[in-house]
């Protein structure tokens, strides 16, 4: 305890432990979004052309 002694002798506090901060794990969403920026748009462009599709469709 050398440290310590040495602490006590200078009139230094004793020195505070460093606690370790869990990390907050990202959801699956927020890890797929953040892989591919881009597949909202792909989602969005496919269900548009589904639904003109089905509209086409259904007023035949």
């Amino acid at each position: 305890m050398g440290e310590a002694k040495r602490r006590q002798e200078l009139g230094l506090p004793p020195r505070e432990k460093k606690i370790k901060k869990d990390k907050k794990k990202a959801g699956f969403i927020s890890n797929l979004s953040a892989k591919y920026p881009f597949l909202p748009f792909i989602l969005g462009g496919v269900l548009l052309t589904v639904l003109i599709v089905d509209l086409l469709n259904y007023y035949k």
